[in-house]
Order: C-alpha cells, then structure tokens, then sequence
C-alpha cells in the first residue's frame, strides 16, 4: 500500500535525502521507501521506480516528497515522528546543538563570508551552474560537489574562473584538501610536502591515504572533477592546479592523478610539467609507461603514484622492483576460477578492471552497462556509485545494501571464487561499513562451505587511523569475519589474481629523456591561487555537515541554506540573475 507525505517548502540537500532514506528503510512496517524533492526530473524517478503516486503532482521542487510502501497505516505516524527528528538534528549539525547564525540569501551569504575565499557547492546540478556563476562574480573559488552540470556550462565557467584568477574545482568533485582542511568526502591526512592535483574522488582519497600510510604527508589536494581532462574543457583547473603548487614553497613533489585524458590535452599537461622547477609524478589510469623521465614519473598504479611521491619527498633511489605477493593458502574447486569485484569507488573500480585485463591479456574496453567496469566470461567489476544504482537511493559509501544484494548473488555463482571489495573511509562515508557487510560476508562464506567450496574476500581500506571510522577498527572487524585486507586496491586485486594463478608482468622503467614540443604558454597563477594554500574561511552552500567537517578541522564556515528560486524554475532563476547583474551594471556606469 501506497503512502505520501508531503513537506511543503522543506527544502534538503539530495545526500540528506539519501541519508533520511536510509534510516526509514530501517523502520519496521516500511518495506519500501523513496524521499527526494519534487522536481519534475525527480518524479520521474518515482515512476521508474515503481513508487509514483497521483499525490506527487502536488509537490513543488521546494517540497519534500515521501513515499512509503507500508504493510500497516499505522506505522505512518511513526515514519513521520523520525523524519522530523532526522530533520531536526541535521538542523543541529554534528555538534548536537545549533549552529552559528546561517545565511537564508545570497546577499546575507556574502556579506557574512565577506572574508571566505572559498565557496562550496552541495545543490542539484541542475540549478548549480547559475550559483556557481554569482560565487565567481563575488571572487570566490569555487568547490563544486555538485553534478549534472552540462560540459558547455563547466566549459564557460573554467574560462570565466581563469580569467578572475579563481580555481573553479569540479563540478563533481567528491575530495579537496586546502590548507590542512578536508572538503567533502576527504580523509584526514598528515600534513607534509607533497601537492595533489585530482581528477577524481577515490583516486585522491586512494593516494593520500597511502602517502599518509607510508608515512608521508599532503599540502593541498586540489580536485578537478572528471572532466576536465576531456578535449572539451582542456584541462585548465588542473594546469592552474600545477602552476600553483609550483609556486607552494611547502610543496616539494606534485603527484597528477586522471583517467585517461584526451591526446592533446595530456600532450600539453605533460609539457607543463617538464617546464615546471619540481618533480612530478604522473597517473593516467589505464595507461601502462614504460619509462620515466628526469623529474617526471609515470605510475601504473594509484599505490605507485603515492610511492614514487613519497620516495622523491625522503631522496630515495627510484628503482622499478618487483612486487612480491602473498599468496593466502586457499583450495578452490575446479569450477571456481573468476573474482568478481563489487565497488562504491568508482576510479578503485577502474584501476581494478585494468588490472584483472591485464592479468589475462584482455584487450578493448568493456561496454559499460548497469554500473560494469569489466563483464568477461565470469569476471566482474561494478562501480555501484553509477547513476544507474544512485538515483533515488543513498551512495554505496553511505548506504550497504545494493553490495549486499550484490555479494549473495555471488556466493550463489558455484564459479564466484574471490570477491574484491573497498571500505572507503573519512568524512562523509558510512561511520561503520565494515559492521554492516560483514554478516553477508559470514553468511556467503558459510553457504559456499555447506556446498563444500571456500569464497575468498579480499578488500581494501582506503582511510587512515585518523579518520572518524577509525581505520585500525575496521579492519580488524573485517579480519575476524576472514576478509583478507591489503594496503592498496593495487594489492588487493594483484593477491586476488594470485589465488588463481594469474600473474601481473609491470614494466621495467628506466629514465628517458623525451625530445618534445615545449610548453610555450604563459601560465601563472594569481595572487588569489596563491592565497587558496591558505584560506581558512569558507562559504558552504548546501550539505550542512560539510561546515561541520571545516570547523572540527580549524576552519571557519558560513553555513548558506540556500534553496532555489522561482519555484525551482531554471529558466526564470538565468533570466532574473541575467536581470539583476544588467541593472547593477547600469548602476555602476552611473
């Protein structure tokens, strides 16, 4: 039976959203739930989902909209008692009382950020670009969590950042670190010498934490968002991202991390770093170098890129070793012979495919369906982040039950003989995921022993002891329910291919001096990059824990509780900015 609730001009963040989904899933009596804004791309959604009601119709995108599938009427009562507890608390922040005074407006926004150099962005891409515009307009960099913003719209944007001598970070960018402070889903990292410019999320996530693992420490970790590297945008956050790290007089390494970039693109990023005074290494996921250059280092791996930055921090000898793996003492059956790996991370996912096609020769790549980094015979690799398995529903980082569904059908498959999995930490993420797989984990071990086979699961933890989860903990957690754990996704998969018999060949890389084009552009950062490496104040639009997060970590944040004009209508928000700026600009000329 069908129920909705509707909060009129409520207004949430969508990961608040997922996070309420999530605690009324676990009510008793719901056996369904789906609460998100009502916008019309949202009802859609409902409708796909099979949870649409005539009721929704009613809905505004500045109204909150609940669905419930109950077996009884009477729990609605309840349902909402801890919606509004749920509220009420975020309402409150981390620290279980209110918060300092937030800004309702754009005007009172800024005016209480006067000195926030920094805006950070958690809205629905479909009504960020226009917000990020008025920040860049205000001369504040720009954090975009946000996604969904058109490539013509990132595109123009960059430009427009460049020109102001600002740094326009995604959108979509999932991980920062400026001045010691975590953004969004970040881990907590020593401080050290060693600068991060990032394409990804999990990709930074994945080398800060092993830099700090190995004992090493990170300056600043500048994201970009995915696709910044693609011909359309040209790469100009993160080549502003270099050319400011270079000037960091406490960054002496700076490490690149990206998918693979469009040729051009990576031609001009390469030269760059060959001008550039200090050493650099270098990550295009997917490419294998078989060389190394004078101050400029090519890793395979997301583990190598980490350890190359911190051996050229400690003047250590670059030599291209061997890795030895242990090999778990584990007896398959004759019908076991595939891993399957189930990711929240989707640049961990990737760097898993890659490596399993390398370990048996596979070429081309995979027709990505339904969240599938690599689908071959039996092999598996899933990035359960897709938008196929998110919309309407909380993140695999937050929420474990699509991994779990995930991990019974596998144990199911008498060919399944290892399970690949990542436990991402930090800000943000579940506070104890460990807890919540290891009962399927216990549980599929023991199925696939009652069918006399063993089900081997090798996982990873990306986070630091640092972290709120505690990364000590949860690996002990895991390793009590027999989860194999290894340091890096690069050891995981590489021990999990060993099992099986299957062995990585890596390049030996020696030094080459590489005769190309020089980086003839004059590329500088402003005084205003400059003063990023520094910045202590920041502007947060939308996640309300993300303040959080800055204060517990010695930043100042102005919490702006924005939510969208006109009724959520785009087209009128463009036209009454467009509006706005014209008079003021007429005021100005005055």
């Amino acid at each position: 039976m069908l129920h909705t609730i509707i909060k009129s001009n409520s207004y949430q963040d969508s990961i608040v959203l997922m996070l309420l989904t999530n605690k009324i899933n676990t009510v008793a009596g719901v056996t369904k739930v789906s609460i998100m804004m009502g916008t019309p791309a949202n009802k859609d959604i409902f409708k796909t989902g099979g949870l649409y009601t005539p009721e929704l119709e009613k809905a505004s995108s500045n109204d909150m909209a609940v669905v419930l599938e109950v077996e009884d009427e009477a729990v609605i009562a309840t349902v909402m008692e801890e919606i509004d507890l749920f509220l009420e608390e975020q309402a409150k922040g981390n620290s279980g009382a209110s918060v300092e005074e937030t800004a309702r407006t754009w005007d009172k926004a800024l005016e209480m950020a006067k000195d926030a150099q920094v805006a950070l962005f958690s809205i629905p891409g479909t009504h960020a670009a226009l917000e990020i515009e008025r920040a860049l307009d205000a001369g504040k960099h720009v954090f975009c969590f946000s996604d969904n913003v058109s490539v013509e719209d990132e595109k123009r944007l960059k430009m427009k950042a460049h020109e102001k001598g600002l740094l326009l970070m995604g959108p979509d960018c999932g991980t920062g670190i400026i001045n010691g402070i975590p953004l969004a889903f970040t881990n907590v990292i020593r401080p050290g010498k060693i600068g991060i410019v990032g394409a990804s999320g999990t990709g930074i996530q994945e080398v800060s934490t092993l830099i700090h693992k190995l004992g090493g420490g990170v300056t600043t970790a500048i994201g970009t968002g995915g696709r910044d590297l693609k011909e359309a945008i040209g790469g100009i956050t993160l080549m502003d991202g270099i050319v400011t790290l270079e000037q960091d007089p406490n960054t002496e390494v700076i490490v690149v991390i990206s998918k693979p970039p469009a040729a051009s693109v990576r031609d001009r990023v390469l030269a760059l770093l060959r001008k550039i005074s200090k050493p650099a290494v270098t990550i295009f996921l997917g490419e294998k170098p078989t060389y190394h250059e004078p101050d400029l280092y090519h890793a395979y791996t997301l583990e190598e890129a980490a350890e190359l930055a911190v051996k050229l921090v400690n003047k250590e000898i670059i030599s291209s070793d061997t890795e030895v793996i242990e090999v778990p003492a584990l007896k398959f059956s004759a019908d076991q012979k595939y891993i399957k790996g189930y990711y929240s991370g989707g640049t961990l996912a990737n760097e898993a495919a890659m490596l399993i096609k390398d370990g048996l020769n596979l070429t081309g790549d995979a027709e990505k369906k339904e969240g599938y980094i690599l689908k071959n015979e039996g092999y598996e690799v899933l990035d359960l982040g897709d938008d196929i398995y998110t919309q309407g529903k909380p993140h695999p980082m937050i929420d474990p039950e699509k991994r779990i569904e995930m991990i019974r059908q596998a144990a199911d498959d008498a060919e399944t003989a290892i399970i690949l999995l990542d436990i991402v930490l930090g800000y943000g993420s579940h506070m104890d995921m460990a807890s919540e797989l290891v009962p399927a984990i216990k549980e599929a071990k023991a199925k696939a022993a009652s069918a006399g086979r063993e089900l081997a699961f090798v996982a990873t933890i990306v986070g630091t002891d640092a972290d709120p989860q505690d990364g000590q903990a949860q690996q002990k957690i895991l390793e009590d329910a027999g989860v194999i754990i290894r340091m890096s996704n690069n050891q995981a998969v590489r021990t999990a291919l060993a099992m099986l018999g299957i062995q990585i060949q890596d390049n030996k890389k020696n030094l080459k001096e590489i005769d190309a084009p020089a980086f003839t552009e004059e590329l500088a950062p402003s005084q205003a990059m400059l003063e990023l490496l520094h910045a202590k104040e920041f502007l947060n639009i939308g996640l309300r824990s993300f303040s959080d997060t800055i204060r517990e970590n010695g930043g100042k944040a102005t919490q702006f509780d924005w939510r969208p004009i006109a009724g959520g209508n785009v087209t009128l928000q463009k036209a009454l900015y467009y509006l706005n700026n014209y008079q003021n600009e007429q005021t100005d000329s005055i």
